[in-house]
């Protein structure tokens, strides 16, 4: 996650932006994205847990869930954000969020805000949410398009009200992509309008795209127009005195474009901001980003749910996250990823740490090919030399690495 406007503030009023935490190795446990439930109420085109609005059998008890957040308590673990499917829709969900706020987490709610209602804001309110997300893809037609029910958007607005007139901090989550970019201007005016909290601007994890020429390439475009309007709102917003929060994840190549984007316009900060987004370093899955999903599978992020390192019902979480003999989390957690391609060579690797991961394994089976989603050309990064297109492998060689170490093994 790239928390842009920390950064923007920063340069605006001549500080320093907090630092990223610290490793999970040196004590501080992992930012924690838990799947409670995959049950939603909504069919969302792209949707990461391939949702239903039906029960899915095996999943965590509450009893077990307890049990679990003992283990993440101990192991320094001081954010929850509790998700799903449709959170919202877990008869228990209360009972955690409260157990989870008793215990001293920072305890966040990612909805599709259709459920928050008249009914349930006063338990909202009880729970007192450090911080609730709601998705949405772009205006009404568009947003009920994507999650495919007619009035989708009107009552997820209708939700983020409710929150705000409760007092709870919310936000706007946006996942980009080539259908619904045209939307953005218009929810950035939405987020104005409605003097919204947060918006989160999320690059779809697709895999499938390879090639050198991202200049030209319409995807790579509109992620660039995308983020330049982004970095325009945000510096408009320090330069009119407010605190708005404007955050991306899953395209760390986001670090890199900012710093272009300042080097042009307000090349002054360029130094300044190079220094700090070392101190960052980009992509942390595997290592301050961690997923636990609806059965209790542990990932090294959210977009890893085909890739289990180990199920908490069979070993505490504290345990699964340190293991390295697993050869994924040992190259996550390494100082030097084992990078290869255009990643291996650019000049910017220590600020994105080598982007996103599982991209490059979706496309390739080997997850540390090239990034496919990284939009900056080659010669905007110093690369040179390299073959028109990234090798696409008909096998995923990590899987081969694993078995070699250990059986397979099905926790499902």
């Amino acid at each position: 996650m790239f928390r842009l406007s920390r950064y923007l503030h920063a340069l605006g009023k001549g500080t320093r932006p907090s630092p990223k935490p610290t490793s999970v190795m040196a004590g501080s446990g992992p930012v924690v994205i838990w799947n409670l439930i995959r049950r939603c109420n909504l069919a969302c085109k792209h949707c990461y847990a391939t949702s239903a609005d039906i029960d899915f059998s095996g999943e965590l008890s509450r009893n077990e869930i307890f049990s679990v957040m003992d283990d993440l308590k101990s192991f320094g673990v001081s954010v929850l954000i509790l998700s799903g499917g449709e959170p919202l829709l877990r008869p228990d969900i209360f009972e955690i969020s409260q157990r989870a706020k008793d215990m001293g987490f920072y305890v966040g709610l990612s909805s599709n805000g259709t459920l928050i209602t008249k009914e349930n804001i006063a338990q909202i309110a009880e729970i007192d949410y450090d911080y609730v997300g709601v998705s949405l893809d772009g205006m009404r037609d568009v947003h009920d398009r994507f999650r495919r029910k007619q009035g989708a958007f009107d009552e997820s607005i209708a939700g983020i009200k409710l929150c705000m007139e409760i007092g709870v901090k919310v936000g706007l989550r946006f996942t980009l992509t080539q259908d619904n970019a045209a939307e953005l201007p218009d929810l950035l005016q939405l987020m104005e309008d409605e003097n919204i909290d947060k918006f989160y601007l999320s690059h779809l994890n697709y895999a499938g795209r390879g090639n050198r020429n991202r200049s030209s390439d319409l995807h790579y475009q509109m992620t660039r127009k995308a983020m330049d309007l982004l970095f325009e709102t945000c510096w408009k917003d320090v330069t009119n005195g407010h605190r708005r929060e404007f955050v991306t994840g899953n395209n760390d190549a986001d670090a890199v474009y900012l710093l272009q984007w300042i080097k042009r316009s307000m090349p002054q900060h360029y130094k300044e901001l190079y220094q700090q987004l070392l101190k960052w370093g980009g992509n942390s899955s595997g290592v301050n980003i961690a997923n636990i999903d609806n059965l209790g599978n542990v990932h090294p992020d959210t977009m890893w749910w085909d890739y289990d390192l180990g199920n908490v019902r069979s070993r505490p979480f504290s345990e699964i996250w340190q293991d390295t003999s697993d050869p994924l989390m040992a190259g996550l957690k390494s100082d030097q990823r084992p990078l290869e391609g255009r990643c291996s060579q650019c000049q910017y690797l220590n600020i994105c740490g080598g982007n996103s991961r599982t991209r490059a394994w979706q496309l390739t089976g080997n997850p540390w090919s090239e990034d496919p989603g990284c939009y900056l050309s080659d010669e905007e990064i110093g690369v040179t030399g390299l073959p028109e297109r990234i090798e696409v492998k008909p096998y995923r060689r990590i899987m081969e690495q694993k078995k070699q170490i250990e059986p397979a093994t099905n926790n499902s």
